[in-house]
């Protein structure tokens, strides 16, 4: 749909700031399509949606990314992924779009998620995957502003429960065995 057919929607942060934005554009929110959609029967009214849940910064983040994307379709992110930098993965405007701060990325992940844009989505969680990567408890704690609600002993009593979970065994058929044997001999003993 191109731009005289389609009109133009006007997007409203939730300071009531406003964007006027190609209805392509702008219906790349699924959230957005389904309520201009709902409104079709006014076709002579101004269209304007309102976006409580996105501050005008991120919304104009949000349009940039938009924009770009009509005149170049991002690289479909697969999984598994074949490579731990988002470079390898998409184009590099792409790329360079979420070399942004930290908050204003964790707010375009929510403001993708908000307006039910896919793609936008998928490459924010993308650049917060590749963020998180190989960081310890506490550095994710301070991150993602989350308390540590264990005790220090209930910290380690969970830790020792599942210190099969970080360090992968080198010697797993040889545990596995073990464990098999001893259930067998208990077995035995029982009896």
């Amino acid at each position: 749909m191109d731009s005289e057919e389609g009109g133009t929607i006007t997007l409203i942060s939730s300071e009531g700031e406003r964007f006027q934005v190609d209805a392509s554009v702008a219906k790349m929110s699924k959230l957005v399509e389904s309520t201009v959609d709902e409104d079709e029967d006014e076709d002579d009214s101004p269209r304007e949606i309102q976006l409580p849940n996105v501050k005008g910064t991120v919304l104009a983040k949000v349009i940039e990314y938009c924009e770009h994307f009509q005149t170049e379709n991002m690289t479909e992110i697969s999984t598994p992924l074949k490579s731990s930098k988002i470079e390898d993965l998409v184009q590099p405007w792409y790329a360079d779009y979420v070399k942004v701060e930290q908050v204003l990325l964790f707010e375009l992940v929510t403001a993708a998620n908000f307006m039910d844009i896919k793609p936008l989505l998928d490459l924010t969680c993308l650049a917060v995957s590749v963020f998180i990567k190989g960081k310890s408890p506490e550095e994710l704690r301070r991150i993602f502003n989350l308390s540590n609600e264990f005790t220090p002993e209930e910290e380690a009593q969970v830790r020792e429960e599942n210190k099969w979970a970080e360090q992968p065994s080198k010697r797993g058929d040889d545990a596995a065995s073990n464990t098999a044997t001893n259930n067998n001999n208990n077995a035995s003993s029982s009896s």
